[in-house]
């Protein structure tokens, strides 16, 4: 009989993530000969998470006119030239594990889950863009809404810890920002309200949970630990820790619940303010 896996999420005293991930691996390659390979070829044989990371990104992006070698020089460079970008995903992989109760470890996220893959691509994107090399940012946008059915613009900055969950249909413009330990489902879009040009979409505040298929539009604010229900139509700004739904979205709850991103807490208090049609 098989014996199951515990995987404990890393704290201030337990083994940083690549520590946990390489455990879970190995693990893994003894319980299911059949993945063994692909654990090693992967992450096992790999020293770090950048290099593991990088080769996961080549292997996933790869196609016939840029070759996993040239994706992978490109990921390198970003992670030798910026830390600060695997010291991102690697809290964007503990927020996966934390918040998403059908995730059994950090093997599942860092092979398969769309939402991570392409929160990590869209980072390595963005200091390409960062770096005036928009042309290769445009590319790898262009995969990661081939591959993932996620688009987001390499202009828009993301903050650490932030959990992309399902990863379909998601949507974040080019003027659009989102804070640390941000939490969205499928369907998010952070879009504008027409053609006009400028900054002209949303700002995400810190620790928000964005709901399937939440539309946020114009160039508007979404306070930090704010929460927006699934299905809503957001057009004015919400206020810090409130809760807004609906179509045209309102606010339900001043404050919501503390940290609406971290416990992925959709439900929504009776209370309605109807003098505040957001």
């Amino acid at each position: 009989m098989r014996k199951h896996l515990e995987i404990v999420a890393p704290s201030s005293g337990a083994p940083p993530v690549w520590a946990a991930l390489r455990n879970e691996a190995e693990h893994y390659a003894r319980e299911e000969a059949s993945l063994a390979s692909l654990l090693n070829a992967v992450i096992l044989r790999h020293d770090s998470l950048a290099d593991a990371l990088s080769y996961q990104l080549a292997r996933k992006l790869a196609d016939q006119e840029l070759r996993a070698m040239s994706l992978r020089e490109i990921a390198e460079e970003a992670y030798q030239a910026d830390s600060r970008l695997i010291d991102m995903a690697e809290a964007d992989l503990q927020a996966v594990f934390e918040r998403d109760p059908a995730c059994k470890g950090y093997v599942q996220p860092f092979l398969y889950f769309k939402g991570f893959l392409a929160l990590q691509t869209h980072r390595v994107s963005h200091w390409l863009w960062t770096h005036s090399r928009e042309a290769m940012a445009f590319y790898l946008q262009s995969r990661t809404s081939e591959l993932f059915q996620v688009d987001i613009h390499p202009a828009a900055p993301i903050g650490r810890g932030v959990f992309i969950d399902h990863g379909t249909g998601i949507v974040i413009g080019e003027t659009a920002s989102v804070g640390d330990d941000v939490s969205m489902l499928h369907g998010v879009t952070l879009g504008g309200t027409g053609a006009e040009r400028g900054d002209r979409h949303p700002k995400i505040g810190k620790g928000v949970l964005l709901g399937a298929g939440a539309k946020v539009l114009g160039n508007i604010t979404v306070g930090d630990y704010a929460k927006v229900a699934s299905g809503s139509v957001v057009l004015k700004p919400v206020p810090p820790h409130c809760t807004a739904a609906g179509v045209p979205a309102r606010l339900f709850n001043c404050p919501t619940c503390p940290e609406p991103a971290r416990t992925m807490d959709h439900t929504l208090a009776s209370e309605i303010y109807e003098d505040y049609v957001i």
